[in-house]
């Protein structure tokens, strides 16, 4: 069924087992630059997995490239350290590269000692607010001279190729852009000098490491960045970069400040691998795609087509370690599919915490958190068919206990499937399919359509009962909560209820603005339509926008507080509100709802009321626990356990690793 996937590919004098990928993220924190042991854990089990190149990263280069936190190459005191990695991941099947990182404009001040972040020109940065120095010539001269040792360090270390980040709005991307680089000397102006700093990295390196040592380049297939570098550009580049002595070219999508979605659901499966298409015409050497590809059946037909050389699978290997050898054996059932949520992988790192995985709880800490064998074995009742007890029963079962999993509706995933339902986010629905798939291979009893009583726990006698029975929509004190003009959200997502045309949201978290895009979704065109209308130059371009943005409702989030979307993350919550700005959805923050009516609500805002039309209200004002079990069990039992949303509603990150926690600690 995969006929490239696994062929062997060659970069430069590196050959690889197959063309599966892990490019490098800011996966792990470390100390002071250095390697600690749970990076070799991390990387060793993506090297069981099958992965053929795993690539570390970003590692700073000097001072000014990035925050502590992150691995380094600096200087020589970082190689013992990498040396012990590199030999590790290498014993376990996989070759290794590291990446090499400056990010200019986008390095925080407050991570680096107070220093003044550098770039080509002192243009304000908005991903940081800060405005960086300009570098001169001279210490230009010595950012490159960095470039090449950290290149040479790699090496000596015993790793097996070195990659530049030359992509995302870093340093190299601040020479190589018109938006950014404003210079009137040799790097800056017209494109060749702009390409100059890149091109002069790349040749440094080269110098440095000698002809043999393959150097990789992961550049912007475009930039998205009003007045920035588009594809055609970003494929002179890559020429240039060839000619400069690159090896291989990793295309990624835009810059941080870009508002095209890069890595959230918005973002089709191998919704980029156009950009990668588009530079291999344009060059001789290997070509990488990236950007939400984690199905290795896309990833094969991607190769088959000859868009692409080899894959990047990021948070695809985060998710499932083992999904390169699952997919060679024909195991596409037993995959974790990542599911674009950012929740674990992006959100932590922009609060300076460590990464793990929503759909993989291990994630980040493999070394620590183990599964083994249970001893003695016991008989364990979950109760509740969410996340939380879907993954306390995997892992309970793997572990060897006798598992049987009570489900009081006739579907498993609980409040996953409601995530589910606004156009776009169907990814979600990939993990339930893989706990209901280890139900059925970890033998697992499942009694769905049975709400689970004393009665039923009495009848099981089991020596563990797990009580993820979740959470219940919260209803608020608002005087016509009532009346028959008022639905909650869970039911307007599951389908029990409609609305009429004109729809007032209360509550502008997560659950009411994903509310609000899947009703303003109803009567816009669908992508299959879209593709015809503008294959067959149907309508004009006008018509086509309407049918894209304008539905059939006019719809009204009504939030407390000073932002809509505060549980989002912030990886994900820029992009739901500009969704819901670009369909029409008007969101009023600092809005108290005072009173529900026939006709709409009463809102108090800035010390005034206003009357918001609506012909039906929404509820979406939180949950609660819904534990009433837990108290009628508990004693009854030798060991009852409370997880999940039946504990304190949360996100599912946090539902799913206690979930995880139960299952291994029993």
């Amino acid at each position: 069924m995969l006929k490239m996937l696994f062929t062997r590919v060659k970069v430069g004098k590196m050959e690889l087992k197959n063309r599966i990928v892990m490019p490098a993220m800011h996966y792990l924190s470390s100390w002071e630059g250095m390697v600690l042991p749970h990076h070799a854990a991390y990387f060793v089990e993506r090297a069981k997995g099958g992965a053929a190149l795993i690539m570390i990263g970003g590692c700073t280069i000097d001072e000014t490239s990035g925050a502590a936190n992150m691995l380094s190459v600096k200087d020589d005191r970082f190689i013992p350290g990498l040396a012990g990695l590199a030999k590790e991941v290498q014993k376990n099947g996989a070759k290794i590269a590291a990446q090499l990182y400056h990010a200019g404009r986008y390095s925080h001040s407050m991570f680096m000692g107070g220093k003044q972040p550098v770039s080509s020109s002192p243009i304000r940065s908005r991903f940081t607010g800060e405005t960086p120095r300009e570098l001169s010539v001279p210490e230009i001269r010595q950012v490159l001279k960095n470039y090449a040792l950290a290149a040479a360090r790699i090496q000596r270390a015993g790793f097996d190729a070195v990659e530049v980040i030359a992509s995302a709005g870093y340093l190299i991307s601040q020479f190589l852009s018109p938006i950014v680089n404003r210079r009137k000397d040799e790097y800056g102006g017209d494109p060749e000098n702009r390409m100059r700093f890149g091109a002069e990295v790349i040749e440094g390196i080269r110098r440095e490491v000698g002809p043999d040592f393959p150097i990789i380049v992961r550049v912007a297939g475009n930039e998205f960045m009003e007045g920035g570098l588009a594809n055609e550009e970003a494929r002179v580049f890559s020429k240039r970069l060839e000619k400069a002595g690159a090896d291989m070219i990793n295309v990624t999508g835009g810059w941080h400040e870009t508002r095209v979605p890069q890595i959230t659901m918005g973002l089709p499966r191998g919704g980029f691998v156009y950009l990668a298409q588009g530079i291999k015409q344009a060059v001789s050497i290997p070509v990488m795609a990236c950007n939400r590809i984690n199905d290795p059946l896309l990833a094969d037909r991607v190769l088959r087509d000859g868009q692409a050389d080899l894959i990047g699978f990021a948070r695809g290997l985060i998710a499932d370690p083992e999904l390169p050898n699952k997919a060679r054996e024909g195991r596409f059932d037993e995959i974790n599919y990542c599911i674009a949520c950012n929740q674990g992988c992006f959100d932590p790192i922009f609060e300076g915490k460590p990464q793990t995985c929503l759909v993989n709880a291990r994630a980040g800490a493999e070394g620590r958190m183990t599964i083994l064998p249970a001893s003695p074995k016991k008989k364990v009742m979950v109760i509740g068919g969410g996340p939380a007890g879907m993954e306390a029963a995997r892992v309970a079962a793997l572990r060897g206990h006798q598992v049987s999993l009570y489900e009081k509706s006739e579907a498993l995933g609980g409040q996953l499937t409601l995530a589910a339902a606004p156009p776009g986010r169907e990814e979600v629905l990939t993990f339930v399919r893989y706990l209901e798939g280890q139900m059925k291979k970890l033998k697992i009893t499942v009694h769905r359509g049975t709400e689970a009583t004393p009665f039923h726990v009495e009848k099981e006698n089991p020596e563990v009962v797990i009580l993820a029975t979740g959470a219940e929509p919260a209803i608020p004190g608002i005087k016509g909560v009532d009346r028959p003009n008022v639905v909650l959200a869970w039911d307007v997502l599951s389908g029990k209820a409609d609305t009429g045309k004109e729809v007032v949201i209360i509550g502008g978290g997560a659950v009411g603005l994903e509310t609000a895009l899947f009703l303003a979704r109803k009567g816009t065109i669908d992508p299959d339509t879209l593709h015809f209308l503008m294959f067959n130059r149907a309508e004009n371009p006008e018509t086509i926008q309407t049918l894209l943005y304008r539905g059939l409702k006019k719809i009204t989030v009504v939030e407390m507080l000073k932002r809509a979307g505060q549980d989002i993350g912030r990886s994900t919550r820029w992009a739901v509100l500009q969704d819901l700005s670009q369909l029409g959805v008007r969101v009023m923050t600092k809005s108290t709802a005072k009173e529900i009516t026939e006709r709409g609500v009463i809102v108090e805002r800035e010390g005034r009321e206003e009357l918001i039309w609506g012909d039906t209200v929404i509820l979406a004002a939180g949950s609660k626990s819904a534990n009433r079990l837990y108290g009628q069990v508990q004693g009854r039992i030798k060991e009852t356990i409370l997880i999940g949303d039946a504990k304190s509603p949360r996100k599912a990150l946090e539902a799913v690793a206690e979930g995880f926690e139960a299952g291994r600690k029993i």
